[in-house]
């Protein structure tokens, strides 16, 4: 690592050089983000998982751009045109634009008007242009000399001279990075109708007159309109006032009337703006806009699954799961507390079979023959009319139901997963389970399905795939190990996200689990194949096993620290196996009579991983998803009938998106309560559980307008 790399990331981040330096050796030397965030934090000062990936993140963009510019360097000297000040400027450039700007000139390009002009011989020309000579001539008298066989005619000689003074205008670094600029602060995005297009369903009839500041519009706004162009539907273009480009080009490039070849130079930058910098700069606004809205698109996806993984788990409940459907009817399975099928079935309440009593009886015999204590309902296509016939059932009695995202059931249903997990289900089945397997632990069955298809974005599919999935797979990593996993219950897809695991080894270790039984200890982990010690290392501390021979295997302890562990349990008079209250009020009295620094000093530990220690140590292996709210369970279902404006309801959190968030509040269609009616500052996050007001209800277009309580 470069020695300015920690003064500079330290500067940008906010953080002590010594943080940024110890973390990237961290990082370099193969640990995972999970393993630095929890198990050293002596080392990185504290630093949380977000704080380290954008480190991370800051550091490779940091590497990319000096890899760049020694390639740059390398291509410019090998082609004998690096000079000591070039030579800086490349230096000092601190983006891969800056660094571009400034490589243009020297850039190997297809065979141009400017190289032909040069072939000709007419750079001498150009560069007296450029200059804006004074002299006597006349631009023909001046041209007359670079006549030729190939250039036969002095007014042919100045319009290769225009075409080399052109690019060398447009090629200009402070040229290209003042319009770009310029450009970035007051241009327009213009979208138009193309002619003749289609969109029957007006998807885009926002945008069919469309122009706004290029500073003011929303990300959103920039991915439709991609879309739109994509789609052939839109014409998309970039106004740049020919004051500001002419500004720019002006600063470097200024005609001298004292010069009789100040029209010539004019003449020149006219055709560089029109042909050569104003389709680049359009080009290069483009991509910066979409990167910036797919960056924030991809956030907002990531923000949103974040909450969908964190859904806290309803565990001890026997679940019967339905993926509703019209023609094909409703696949039904039934599954015990631990997600094992116990029954499937389907049934036809809906056209066009329509056998809604032949449905409820088959339904209330799984239920009192499998002692079902919860009834879950895929948001899909006939979500809703399904959620009367569960209110049917329910009501009345102790039964509940619950609506569950569905999103990416029907991929996980043909997956090589399912295959495996449910070999004697038919396809169509195996959707039911994992809705009746969501409510008893989101998380374990959403690890199974590809995060691009668990629909809780906007643009999903627009976005940079690359980008995307190392985002939701960074997402999904810290959960699961925030979590933690059972190591003896944990599918392959659930072991695969715990740091320094893949899918190799996750297949190893299950193959291992079924062939020599459950794991009685975290350190029998290491007979497994290819768990080498640094895999052991970064993933022990993840992996949870209850009623082991170790006690502590079943917390977030690490094994490296079980000696601190058990020296702190015997200095505060303990035994292991001590129960909880007693632990936690014999540790309380021990902090009471030890500063915390002086007995991590004894126990030969940091404070940060103390701390940790104490807190296992009372509440070992606690799931922190046990601290967010319930799922709201229902036993009767709305209809946009009940519902008057003034009413106050309970909901869930379905999405959250640039605008705001759509709530469930138990009717067929999702509610959206405005970014305008939040308190200032608050932030939602898919899966809260909030109180709403029914502000509007427009029945004929299925939209409901929700608010905010003020009293």
């Amino acid at each position: 690592m470069p020695s300015n790399y920690d003064q500079k990331l330290a500067a940008q981040l906010g953080l002590r050089p010594a943080q940024v330096a110890s973390t990237i050796e961290l990082l370099d030397g193969g640990n995972t983000l999970p393993f630095i965030a929890r198990y050293r934090k002596e080392i990185t000062g504290g630093l949380d998982e977000d704080q380290i990936r954008q480190l991370l993140e800051s550091v490779t963009r940091l590497r990319a751009v000096d890899e760049r510019r020694d390639t740059i360097v390398a291509s410019i000297e090998e082609q004998g045109l690096l000079t000591p000040e070039l030579h800086g400027q490349i230096a000092a450039a601190e983006t891969l634009t800056e660094l571009e700007d400034l490589y243009q000139p020297y850039k190997p390009k297809r065979r141009t008007r400017a190289s032909i002009a040069r072939d000709l011989g007419l750079q001498p020309l150009a560069d007296l242009i450029l200059a804006q000579a004074r002299t006597s001539q006349t631009p023909e008298q001046l041209a007359a000399s670079f006549i030729s066989d190939a250039v036969p005619t002095a007014e042919a000689a100045l319009a290769g001279a225009r075409d080399i003074a052109a690019e060398t205008i447009s090629d200009n670094a402070e040229v290209r990075g003042q319009t770009r600029l310029k450009a970035m602060r007051f241009g327009l995005m213009q979208a138009r109708k193309i002619k003749d297009a289609q969109d029957d369903k007006g998807v885009y009839q926002l945008y069919y007159e469309f122009e706004y500041r290029l500073d003011r519009i929303k990300p959103y706004q920039v991915l439709a309109i991609n879309r739109g162009e994509a789609e052939k539907v839109l014409r998309v273009s970039i106004d740049i006032a020919e004051r500001d480009w002419r500004q720019a080009v002006e600063m470097v490039f200024r005609a001298d009337r004292r010069s009789p070849l100040a029209e010539q130079l004019e003449l020149a930058i006219d055709d560089a703006a029109r042909r050569l910098l104003l389709p680049a700069i359009e080009r290069d606004v483009r991509a910066a806009l979409t990167e910036q809205a797919e960056a924030h698109a991809i956030t907002v996806f990531a923000t949103n699954l974040r909450g969908l993984l964190n859904q806290p788990p309803l565990t001890g409940q026997t679940v019967l799961g339905l993926d509703p459907g019209y023609r094909t009817g409703c696949k039904v399975a039934v599954v015990d507390p631990t997600g094992k099928v116990l029954a499937t079935d389907t049934i036809y309440p809906h056209e066009p079979q329509r056998r809604w009593n032949d449905a409820l009886r088959t339904l209330a015999a799984l239920v009192e023959q499998y002692g079902v204590t919860l009834i879950t309902i895929g948001n899909g296509t006939a979500s809703r009319e399904t959620e009367q016939l569960a209110a049917e059932l329910t009501r009345g009695g102790g039964l509940h139901y619950l609506i569950v995202n569905e999103a990416g059931a029907s991929v996980y249903s043909a997956s090589p997963l399912a295959r495996a997990e449910l070999p004697d289900l038919d396809v169509t089945l195996r959707g039911a389970v994992s809705i009746a397997r969501r409510a008893q632990d989101p998380l374990a069955e959403l690890v199974k399905i590809d995060p691009q298809s668990i629909g809780v974005g906007m643009y999903q599919h627009d976005v940079n795939q690359k980008r995307l999935t190392e985002a939701l797979d960074g997402v999904v990593e810290t959960v699961v190990n925030r979590v933690g996993v059972d190591v003896n219950t944990a599918s392959p897809a659930l072991l695969t996200h715990v740091a320094g695991i893949g899918p190799k080894l996750a297949e190893r270790i299950v193959a291992h689990r079924n062939t020599a039984g459950p794991f009685r200890s975290r350190t029998a982990l290491q007979k497994v194949g290819g768990l080498g010690p640094k895999a052991f290392e970064q993933a022990a501390g993840f992996l949870r096993i209850r009623e082991g021979d170790e006690p502590l295997d079943a917390s977030a302890i690490h094994p490296e620290s079980y000696a601190v562990a058990q020296g702190l349990l015997a200095r505060a008079g303990l035994k292991q196996d001590a129960a909880l209250a007693e632990r936690e009020a014999a540790l309380d009295r021990l902090q009471a009579a030890v500063p915390l620094d002086v007995l991590a000093a004894e126990l030969h530990t940091g404070v940060p991983t103390l701390t940790d220690i104490i807190e296992q140590l009372i509440r070992p292996g606690r799931d922190p998803r046990a601290d967010l709210p319930a799922p709201i369970l229902r036993s009767d279902v709305l209809s946009m009938d009940d519902l008057l404006p003034g009413m106050r309801l309970n909901g869930t959190v379905r999405n959250v998106v640039d605008f705001g968030a759509f709530v469930d509040i138990g009717v067929k269609q999702d509610g959206l309560l405005h970014r305008s009616q939040l308190p200032p500052g608050y932030i939602l996050n898919l899966g809260d559980i909030i109180q709403v007001d029914i502000l509007n209800v427009e029945k004929e277009r299925g939209r409901i307008s929700l608010g905010w309580p003020t009293v």
